[in-house]
């Protein structure tokens, strides 16, 4: 394939799979779902923590900041944190326990009831990732899941689950950021109404 089909491609691609999220109204519904769920969480003095590998670690911060920080205009912020970012922490359980343990012991630290973990993987088969969501539904925290086709080990383990129906990481991560992005908004106009 030349560079120019290659480009075409990519973005024809993106497009397939946004048109994909546009019409189906499964995933809507999943959006206003867990859109309350997380105004519900915030509402009562919990938080929203958010795992993920690579550019899924990358989304999940970004998706935290959003939160945090803000999206669209100034307002408070809200109790969301990406559990890779202390990596201080990171590197010695990966050392001194494993990789797969990082974020299941966070959550065993820092997850209470009421709580949400929101974990995201490509293949939904990210053993630290399907550890956490397991250690978050045993430690009574709501679990939300951003996957590929599938949904792999963490379809058992979320309570919402958003499969992006391809197997191509980078166009799944584009649609990660989309519904993240709804997401945030949704959140932020309805904790935050502007007059």
């Amino acid at each position: 394939m030349d560079k120019l089909s290659l480009i075409r491609h990519n973005i024809q691609e993106s497009i397939r799979l946004k048109q994909f999220l546009h019409e189906d109204k499964d995933s809507h519904l999943k959006m206003e779902q867990v859109s309350q769920l997380l105004v519900d969480c915030f509402r009562n003095g919990g938080k929203v923590l958010f795992c993920g590998n690579g550019g899924s670690a990358a989304d999940a911060q970004h998706i935290a900041a959003e939160l945090s920080g803000r999206l669209y205009y100034d307002r408070p912020p809200l109790n969301a944190e990406a559990l890779h970012v202390n990596t201080s922490y990171l590197t010695a359980v990966a050392n001194d326990y494993s990789y797969d343990q990082i974020y299941a012991r966070l959550i065993e630290g820092k997850g209470r009831k009421g709580d949400i973990l929101v974990g995201l993987s490509t293949s939904g088969n990210s053993p630290n990732v399907v550890l956490a969501l397991a250690k978050a539904k045993e430690s009574g925290l709501r679990t939300i899941g951003l996957t590929g086709k599938g949904g792999g080990k963490m379809d058992a383990l979320c309570d919402v689950l958003f499969t992006i129906p391809s197997k191509d990481t980078p166009r799944i991560q584009e649609c990660h950021m989309l519904i993240g992005h709804t997401l945030c908004h949704l959140v932020e106009s309805e904790l935050f109404p502007r007059e």
